[in-house]
């Protein structure tokens, strides 16, 4: 297996984050420029208002999984999550921001919420039953979806996407 990046994978770990960023990047697809759509022109799920100094035109598949994996896998130490988990709190980070998905771990496995993922936290997910913890995070992402000013809009694609995810996660989960 490769990375896409295309270097050849060698960990578990490395196998963990290829799975989930193709998954990411099927939900997030190529090019979108919807003036409804707050973050403006996206490109692989990159958008113009996050990255504003960033070519979005231009930026390559490998590019996007780079900022991916800087930006959102690192910070939630997707590498010391359960890979089922690991996945679903990447596509959390990605569409509600990093922040956000690590204080909705922090809720879930009843720690202090600082939205920062540190020991406590690593060690509550451990005890924790992940499919418990996947259903009960997806469950939050639905509520705030359904809150959202522009469900209407969007809100076909987002329950989808949540979809999807039960089905990602009652495969990994066998």
């Amino acid at each position: 297996m490769t990375t896409p990046e295309g270097l050849a994978t060698t960990s578990p770990a490395v196998d963990t984050f290829v799975r989930a960023i193709d998954r990411v990047l099927i939900h997030e697809g190529g090019d979108a420029d919807d003036p409804r759509d707050a973050g403006g022109r996206t490109r692989w799920g990159i958008s113009q208002k996050t990255y504003p100094t960033l070519d979005i035109r231009k930026l390559t598949r490998a590019e996007a999984i780079a900022l991916y994996r800087r930006d959102f896998w690192a910070p939630i130490q997707g590498d010391a999550l359960p890979p089922a988990l690991a996945f679903q709190v990447l596509d959390a980070a990605v569409n509600h921001g990093v922040g956000r998905a690590i204080r909705w771990l922090q809720r879930l496995t009843g720690v202090a919420v600082d939205g920062r993922l540190g020991p406590v936290t690593l060690a509550a997910i451990r005890t924790a039953d992940e499919a418990r913890l996947i259903e009960r995070l997806l469950a939050l992402r639905l509520e705030l979806y359904a809150e959202h000013d522009q469900f209407a809009a969007f809100g076909r694609g987002w329950t989808r996407r949540i979809a999807a995810n039960l089905a990602y996660a009652a495969r990994d989960l066998r």
